[in-house]
């Protein structure tokens, strides 16, 4: 199995990325992963930054659990991902099956964070995006598709997003094989290309 591994700040268009990936693949075999499936529920209680939750701090994830899930994925066994609500910052209860897959891609903030899955990685993509516009785009999704209001966004951006991207994810950069700019389509073509090779389908 190949694993790609995406990350960048919140708003780099991680998830956008990863779907042009998807779209131009277009194959069974080929699985997205997001890494806020692993938010921990108890996050927002135990890491707070100025009396605001911290879902941007490396502790926020449940790490044991995505390993293990990875590793699974790496010997071609299937995994049952959490479901994660956005709107109460905790899990479901809920999960769904995953797997097995020829080629997994990962994408999240802290995807390069931690060195064992670093290891597992066959590919290690980094979003690099002017913060400026990732946070034109947080803005917009977490008020259109997270029932957040502008100031609880303009708040936890200040209080916790910025501080933590500078301290705890713009290093990560570092571990990428590639870095990829705000212009993501050729990228985008790139790795697709390698991912139909990998999975023996020709582009039509």
């Amino acid at each position: 199995m190949y694993l790609i591994g995406i990350a960048g700040g919140s708003g780099s268009g991680k998830t956008t990325f990863s779907k042009k990936i998807i779209s131009r693949v277009n194959h069974a075999d080929l699985l997205l992963l997001s890494q806020d499936s692993y938010y921990l529920s108890t996050a927002a209680a135990h890491l707070k930054l100025h009396g605001e939750a911290n879902f941007d701090h490396p502790e926020a994830f449940d790490w044991p659990l995505l390993r293990d899930h990875l590793s699974r994925l790496k010997r071609g066994e299937t995994v049952s991902v959490p479901e994660y609500d956005y709107k109460t910052s905790t899990r479901t209860g809920g999960t769904h099956t995953a797997g097995p897959a020829k080629v997994v891609i990962l994408e999240g903030i802290f995807t390069l964070w931690d060195q064992e899955l670093r290891d597992l990685f066959d590919a290690k993509i980094y979003l690099h995006v002017e913060a400026d516009i990732r946070f034109i785009r947080r803005l917009h999704r977490d008020v259109r598709e997270r029932g957040r209001t502008h100031d609880e966004i303009v708040r936890r951006y200040y209080d916790t997003v910025r501080p933590m991207h500078q301290l705890y994810l713009e290093p990560t950069r570092k571990y990428a094989d590639v870095i990829v700019g705000e212009e993501s389509d050729v990228a985008a073509d790139m790795v697709a290309a390698r991912v139909r090779e990998l999975l023996h389908i020709s582009k039509t």
